[in-house]
């Protein structure tokens, strides 16, 4: 191997000998060129041991080849150091305990154990172990190479430590993440009596900082003013660096302006401490003080400089910078590149950063390749982040776990199935980012299941994967994974962050949840001070509006500190599902002055809202508002709503023509709305055209026979209710039973038409019949025109008496204390007669029922509905 030439730092320490050196080493032949002029000497030669008779004739040979040795590992030359010192024992220099000190660090720096322990047993052998410089080197050595134990047991054998010792075993601990044993250390030494110097302390606020353990800093701080340290940069830089960490800018400032000696990592760790704690503005601010104050930029501050920019999305500063790079010689540097790149994708300028990307040639790596990736990604070309991701595989270079965890979202421009056997084949599935971005994709999938099996696998289960796990159950309605999850990760000592709580607070919207689930998830929330956080009290006002509670929702509404679109929608849609479409209308309203942003589902809650209060005229101005002043394109959703407007009015011709001039085919609610009001007014001939258009699209969908069935039925003509009927059970099209749930006391009871089940289903009978005869006294007639079967009157009136829901309220009724509100969920749409009935209920029982049908929430209340009869 050929020694590197570095002359002039080299010579420099050896030109008290007059000697200019030119080196020429080969290990395999030993062969070393010497060119020496002096004033005694003229020497030319070609063979080592003339080199060891050069050395020998020198005077003081060792500390001539300790120089070198310095020298070498001083400039990073550390291989070449490890060749020279076995050249020099090889053949029989003499060294000392400088020398094998120096090379103990060298081969720590190598992470080179092997060589290491030769050296350790030379150390034994020719007794170097007693100085004190060689046994903190062998400290050194086993904890960079993770061997705590024996870097212990060096420690523990050493007669005679100073304060480098002890800083270099709590420099080792800090190196394998051993905290809590590098601050015992810490501890023990201050015990033992020995003075920290300056990198002792700037080792032990490091360990601090990573632990984020700031009150123990804060002491560490009043002992480095008292030691005097406070004025030492690498001691400065390692207090600001531990109080940014832990949030405190405030105090990490106040170091920062205190430190009279300010190096380029002083002014680089501030400003990127303060766009860490997403103070961009403050940090630009700083980079101008530092361009005043005369300080060159480095590579680092470039970086640091163009992250800036990412966040703050400046282009054009970005630009400047990158002309600044190319000025002064920074534009091969692979970091600043990177950093250019990502922020050109970030700021839209894709074709921008795929240029730089290009050009790199050679010096792509795993990071440059995953940086681009991931900038298609977030540019919305999914298709273009796959291909670039098999062209990376195609070049050679290996995915990390950040590359996948990247990849992952591409889906399904890429294989799922195959990045997982990939993810298998490189052992990545343990390592969390990896692990949750895999369940992620599986939840988006709806494979719940094989998301489960991939969180297991996850090794260190951070809150993200926990989080993402629970977030997988909850979009897919399964309350009861959801809470055994979040009760899971309390167990394990994990605390639930604002996006845990938001995600289990969704999960309780179900109608299979627990309303007092919501309410515990509620409180916990309010204990462990995250039901402020926008995502938890924005999924709270939805969690109370969808269960009943518009009250509260409101509540937490006017008290949200800020509120989102979501938060905005959600009270909006809440109100229109209660049937208070003008204070739904209010607070849309409100929103028009603040100027927010709207989007679809904003019109779709302003039009249901006009829907269900029989606002025709201001659902029409809404509409066109929507379209000709905020330019929003409506979607199916919303012409469902402007068709379910038009036909509650009775205008079926309006609502069919609105449909003929929809820009894309109407879809299946849109049918399903026309046919619902075709059943309502009994317009046989629209009904058939809805029905046909709607089983054509869903053939096994249930509800389009059931309601033209039941169109049949309502104009009397049962023989082609037959045929309908029977066509259900050519296709095997089942339909759907009706439910009615009722929650007491924690738990959920389920009744159906005519359910005898229930162990207290004698005492629900005997009140259905107590109440029979008081409605009746309160003037009430069964109207027989909901009862859908060719029976006598007298059996239609038995089958009204039987509806679920009036089983439901019966229980409720004799199930709780009076006066406390009864809420019910039915999956179907109550009747016309049973709405009836449950408002005398609620008049002669003096109780309010919250009904939630699959349409929307009626609360009836003292022989009155919400929703004005018009539903």
């Amino acid at each position: 191997m050929i020694l590197r030439p570095c002359l002039a730092k080299l010579l420099r320490p050896l030109l008290h000998f007059k000697i200019p050196l030119n080196t020429h080493y080969c290990s395999h032949s030993f062969a070393i060129d010497f060119e020496v002029e002096t004033r005694n000497y003229s020497f030319k030669l070609s063979h080592f041991r003339d080199a060891h008779q050069l050395f020998d004739e020198m005077p003081q040979r060792v500390s001539v080849n300790n120089h070198l040795l310095f020298e070498y590992s001083r400039n990073g030359f550390n291989e070449e150091a490890l060749n020279l010192f076995v050249c020099i024992h090889r053949n029989g220099f003499s060294i000392d305990g400088c020398s094998v000190s120096c090379i103990l660090k060298v081969s720590g720096c190598l992470l080179n154990l092997i060589f290491g322990k030769q050296v350790h047993a030379l150390c034994v052998k020719c007794g170097y172990f007693e100085n004190v410089s060689v046994g903190t080197s062998l400290v050194d050595i086993y904890m960079k190479t993770g061997n705590v134990d024996e870097g212990e047991k060096m420690f523990d054998e050493m007669g005679d430590k100073n304060v480098v010792t002890w800083t270099t075993l709590i420099s080792g601990y800090s190196c394998n993440k051993m905290v809590d044993r590098a601050l015992d250390v810490f501890k023990v030494m201050l015990v033992e009596g020995v003075k920290g110097h300056a990198f002792t302390f700037a080792t032990v606020l490091g360990v601090l900082a990573y632990e984020c353990g700031v009150e123990r800093g804060m002491q560490v701080h009043s002992m480095v003013v008292k030691c005097g340290f406070e004025g030492i940069a690498s001691v400065g830089n390692s207090l600001m660096n531990m109080y940014l960490k832990s949030g405190m800018v405030r105090e990490a400032t106040a170091v920062f302006e205190g430190m009279g000696d300010r190096n380029e990592v002083s002014w680089n760790g501030m400003i990127a401490g303060l766009v860490a704690n997403g103070l961009y503005y403050e940090a630009l601010k700083l980079f101008h003080m530092m361009r005043l104050d005369g300080v060159e930029l480095t590579r680092s501050m470039y970086v640091t400089a163009v992250k800036l920019c990412t966040n703050l999305k400046e282009l054009v500063f970005a630009r400047q910078l990158h002309g600044r790079v190319m000025k002064n010689g920074f534009y091969l540097d692979n970091n600043i590149r990177t950093a250019l790149m990502v922020c050109y994708t970030k700021c839209g300028e894709i074709d921008d950063g795929f240029k730089l990307f290009s050009v790199m040639h050679k010096f792509r790596n795993v990071v440059s390749w995953t940086a681009m990736i991931r900038g298609y990604m977030q540019n919305n070309r999914p298709e273009q982040a796959a291909d670039l991701f098999c062209q990376m595989k195609k070049d050679g270079v290996r995915p990390n776990d950040f590359t996948y965890s990247t990849v992952l979202a591409a889906h399904p421009s890429i294989s799922l199935f195959q990045v997982h056997a990939e993810i298998i084949k490189t052992k990545y599935q343990g390592a969390p980012t990896v692990g949750t971005a895999l369940l992620d994709a599986y939840v988006k999938t709806g494979s719940t299941d094989e998301a489960a099996k991939v969180f297991e696998e996850i090794e260190e289960k951070d809150i993200i994967a926990w989080s993402a796990m629970l977030s997988g159950y909850a979009q897919k309605g399964d309350i009861q994974g959801a809470v055994r999850v979040f009760r899971q990760l309390v167990k394990n000592g994990v605390r639930p962050n604002e996006f845990t709580f938001s995600s289990v607070i969704n999960a309780c919207v179900t109608s299979m949840a627990s309303v007092e689930q919501g309410k515990q998830f509620h409180g916990s929330a309010i204990k462990s001070g995250h039901s402020n956080a926008l995502c938890v009290s924005s999924a709270l006002v939805t969690m109370y509006a969808k269960r009943g509670n518009i009250e509260s929702a409101n509540e937490i509404f006017k008290r949200q500190p800020e509120r989102d679109l979501v938060s905005w929608n959600s009270m909006i849609s809440g109100y229109a599902q209660h049937g208070y479409g003008r204070k739904a209308l209010t607070i849309f309203e409100e929103m028009r002055k603040r100027n927010l942003d709207m989007d679809n589902i904003t019109f779709i809650g302003v039009i249901s809202a006009c829907t269900h209060a029989g606002l025709l005229n201001e659902g029409q101005k809404y509409f066109d508002m929507m379209v000709n002043n905020f330019h929003i394109s409506p979607k199916m959703e919303i012409y469902s709503c402007m068709v379910d407007l038009y036909s509650r009015a009775g205008m079926l011709d309006k609502a069919m023509a609105l449909i003929n001039k929809m820009p894309f085919p109407a879809g299946a609610i849109v049918w399903r709305t026309l046919l619902a009001a075709s059943r309502v007014h009994r317009n046989v001939e629209l009904g058939k055209l809805a029905a046909e258009n709607l089983i054509s699209l869903q053939p096994q969908d249930s509800a389009a026979y059931v309601l033209l069935s039941n169109l049949y039925a309502a104009t009397g003509d049962w023989q082609e209710r037959a045929k309908v009927r029977k066509l259900m059970d050519v296709r095997e099209v089942k339909k759907e039973i009706g439910y009615s749930w009722i929650e007491v006391k924690n738990k959920t009871y389920s009744f159906m038409a005519g359910d005898v089940s229930h162990p207290q289903s004698d005492s629900i009978y005997m009140k259905l019949d107590e109440l029979s005869g008081r409605l009746k006294d309160a003037g009430y007639q069964p109207d027989t025109n909901y009862v859908l079967h060719d029976v006598e009157d007298e059996h239609k009136e038995a089958i009204l008496s039987r509806h679920s829901e009036r089983l439901a309220i019966a229980f409720g009724l004799i199930a709780t204390s009076p006066g406390i509100p009864i809420q019910i969920v039915k999956n179907l749409r109550v009747c016309g007669d049973c709405h009836t009935v449950i408002k005398l209920i609620s008049k002669i029982e003096g109780r309010e029922i919250i009904v939630r049908d699959s349409n929307r929430f009626h609360h009836f209340k003292g022989g009155l509905c919400s929703c004005g009869d018009y539903w």
